[in-house]
């Protein structure tokens, strides 16, 4: 994992943005793709993975903040 330095709202804003769009890049094309025709148990697991992917970007951030 990389570290990155913020310093103030637009260097956090940038780092949101990025992370964003890392996470649909990576977890929203497969949800996407699962949903144009899989299984429910599919797109269940694809949908799961992109709310955990979220979910572990927010702890990234607070665990950050709180360590600073």
């Amino acid at each position: 994992m990389e570290t990155v330095e913020i310093s103030d709202r637009n260097d956090f804003a940038l780092w949101a943005i990025q992370r964003a769009q890392e996470i649909v890049t990576g977890e929203g094309a497969a949800f996407a793709i699962a949903a144009q025709g899989a299984d429910e148990e599919t797109l269940s697991q694809t949908a799961a993975a992109l709310g955990q992917a979220i979910s572990d970007a927010m702890l990234e951030v607070f665990d950050g903040l709180v360590a600073s």
